[in-house]
């Protein structure tokens, strides 16, 4: 369910190749650039204009900007990007792929966008954020971002005191309805078929937690546009004005393939995810991911802090790079052939 943002001035590809190119501009993109752009390499972010929080009114938790709008803060970032001479473009990448080394035998990458246009580049940064997929259930999707919500800590306190409802999709919603309980105290548990056990049943109930089994038809629009409620399949109308739901979240992957990153499975089948190690490193030489793409439960903090410690990173990678290529310039300057 991806919200395309307003267009934005573009900037045009560089004729050389760049220090780094960072495939995604949200938070974790955009952090990772500015640091690097601060350490004066050449960097290009690659922005689909697609954001994963594009339909949110605002970022939450987030210090000294909490409740700005998405786009907004994402325009900040931008300027401040370029302010140290960074480059950002407005497209999709359709292919990134290992590519010859340099004549010192240092990395390259090749990035070929939607348009035709290719960039050459030393060091990735993969921050594609990833997708969210709701369970199918009439009338759920249209009120994503506003009357359904996903996370506590994101639209947990605009939505307090509201009756909320949980659409259960397995393990992962009983951890869901404990913490949206801390922000309301009208919670109604819909199992849509996945087990509860006894023991669960009883510590909703001793959490005030109501339990309804029949299966979930629609989410119902009421006449002011928000939610008015659930259909059930025996007819009933369970009235509710929030839905929260767990989504599967699955890593924007398109165009990656020829990089081979390995991904791995997250638990309960709740999605999947770019593997990464320390600041973001991959087993592919070279190349860097953060935010989302590896950490699906990174809000915008920490989706940008995962940037800026990546892009800290590949600059350190850089500037060995550079000394070695630089010394070794050196020694066949002093045993010319």
């Amino acid at each position: 369910m991806p919200v395309t943002t307003a267009a934005y001035a573009t900037d045009k590809l560089p004729g050389e190749s760049a220090d780094a190119v960072v495939i995604g501009g949200g938070a974790a993109g955009l952090n990772g650039a500015l640091m690097l752009a601060r350490s004066r390499r050449s960097v290009v972010v690659i922005d689909s204009g697609a954001p994963r929080n594009a339909p949110a009114d605002g970022v939450h938790g987030l210090l000294g900007l909490d409740g700005t709008p998405p786009a907004e803060l994402l325009q900040r970032g931008r300027e401040e990007v370029r302010r140290y001479g960074g480059l950002v473009v407005t497209g999709e990448a359709t292919c990134a792929a290992p590519a010859a080394p340099s004549a010192e035998g240092d990395l390259r990458f090749t990035v070929t966008l939607t348009d035709g246009s290719t960039l050459s580049a030393r060091r990735l940064l993969i921050a594609t954020g990833l997708r969210d997929v709701l369970p199918e259930v009439r009338g759920l999707a249209e009120h994503w971002g506003h009357g359904v919500v996903h996370c506590p800590y994101c639209h947990g306190w605009e939505v307090r005191d509201e009756p909320v409802g949980i659409l259960a999709v397995g393990p992962a919603s009983i951890h869901h309805a404990l913490l949206f309980r801390q922000l309301t105290d009208d919670l109604i548990y819909f199992t849509r078929s996945t087990e509860l056990d006894e023991d669960t049943r009883a510590r909703f109930a001793a959490r005030s937690i109501q339990v309804v089994d029949p299966p979930v038809e629609e989410v119902v629009t009421g006449e002011d546009g928000g939610i008015a409620g659930v259909r059930l399949s025996d007819g009933r109308l369970v009235s509710r004005r929030v839905i929260a739901v767990a989504t599967t979240t699955q890593a924007r992957t398109e165009g990656l393939d020829g990089l081979g990153l390995p991904m791995k499975d997250l638990p309960g089948g709740m999605g999947r995810r770019f593997a990464s190690g320390m600041a973001g490193t991959t087993e592919v030489p070279g190349v860097w991911v953060a935010g989302n793409a590896t950490d699906p439960t990174a809000q915008v903090g920490a989706s940008a802090a995962a940037g800026a410690l990546a892009g800290a990173h590949m600059n350190a990678d850089l500037a060995a790079a550079d000394t070695e290529a630089a010394l070794a310039a050196a020694q066949r300057g002093s045993n010319p052939a």
